[in-house]
């Protein structure tokens, strides 16, 4: 019997959070919005909810000058709010309900992910994603064999990958609905690429990572 194992299905999970700073537990995560997409590209679902702030977190003074800018983000962003035990429940929930491993996707992944980690373990006890994340722009260096990183950016990608019609305007799910679809054109575009046959790379004999 092979020791290789094929790895469950991935739903790749596009997210965006909205938050009033930059330090998860200092500052509160305000908004919570997802977009699962499966492999083919196709849309299976989508996530949306407000949160209530942390106790004893307050908001960076700087990210409050930020939301100045954008005061209809802003109130979308507070309607309705939940308990983010009651919001990261929801989501937990939501996450098992998908046919499939989620892995977390965002541009950039380091800030949108270390809020939401934070929160699934604090509210939650789980870590549905695992300790990792796939962080787009760093897909779209690799795939444009660029040599800097902070030059890897929105205006510099080719415009086939960008989705006509989907907004980043700091609306949770609609910047997660936008980075989603960018982020499958560039995964399809490599897919069809691909030879075919089966990919050694797919098979692991480590589950976990």
């Amino acid at each position: 019997m092979s020791r290789f194992r094929r790895p469950p299905n991935d739903v790749f999970v596009s997210t965006d959070i909205e938050a009033d700073g930059p330090v998860p537990g200092l500052n509160s995560m305000l908004s919570l919005g997802s977009a699962a997409y499966a492999v083919d590209g196709e849309l299976l679902d989508t996530f949306s909810i407000n949160l209530e702030t942390l106790p004893g977190a307050t908001a960076h003074p700087a990210t409050e000058e930020w939301w100045k800018q954008w005061p209809e983000a802003w109130e979308q962003a507070r309607r309705d709010a939940q308990p983010p035990e009651v919001a990261m429940g929801s989501y937990r929930d939501w996450l098992a309900s998908l046919d499939g491993r989620p892995v977390f996707v965002a541009w950039p992944a380091g800030f949108d992910f270390a809020f939401v980690n934070y929160y699934l373990l604090r509210f939650t006890g789980e870590a549905p994603f695992g300790f990792s994340a796939l962080d787009i722009k760093s897909y779209a260096m690799a795939l444009l064999q660029r040599s800097s990183y902070l030059r890897t950016t929105k205006d510099r990608i080719p415009a086939r990958w960008v989705e006509p019609g989907l907004r980043h305007n700091h609306v949770a799910l609609d910047d997660a609905l936008e980075q989603g679809a960018l982020f499958m054109n560039m995964f399809r575009e490599v897919q069809a690429s691909a030879n075919e046959g089966v990919n050694l790379a797919d098979y692991t004999e480590y589950p976990q990572w």
